[in-house]
């Protein structure tokens, strides 16, 4: 069997999460991706959005990141982006509040913002986190 793949999620102020696992989930600007070991190469843009982490043990890592990077290559995922918060973390009271302000402003393309996107991944990054 192949070597596990090693991942590092990074924020502008902290390594968020390192370790070993099966398999990363994301979505990029041209959609989800799935990463197992042996993937080939990508470089591609993330979307404000929900990351989970298959770890090698332990439960699933669930993340939500405001954009930034993803990188593939040799069985190394790199997940870089300016802020990125676990499930955990996550103050639902404050992520709700900053989604009505963001999809009062947006109006009619609350849709396609990222404030509200950024707002919706970290939502649903604690609801996710709260159920693994």
């Amino acid at each position: 069997m192949a070597a596990a793949l090693q991942v590092e999620v990074v924020a502008a102020d902290r390594t968020v999460w390192s370790g070993e696992a099966s398999m990363v989930s994301a979505r990029t600007a041209d959609g989800d991706i799935g990463i197992l070991r042996g993937h080939t190469p990508v470089l591609s843009l993330l979307a404000p959005s929900v990351v989970e982490i298959t770890p090698d043990s332990g439960p699933t890592v669930v993340a939500s990141v405001d954009g930034g990077f993803i990188s593939v290559a040799k069985d190394r995922v790199s997940i870089l982006s300016e802020h990125i918060w676990l499930g955990e973390e996550v103050d639902v009271a404050h992520a709700r509040a900053d989604l009505e302000a963001a999809e009062s402003d947006a109006g009619a393309n609350a849709e396609f913002d990222p404030a509200v996107r950024w707002a919706r991944a970290r939502l649903d990054a604690a609801a996710k986190a709260s159920r693994v």
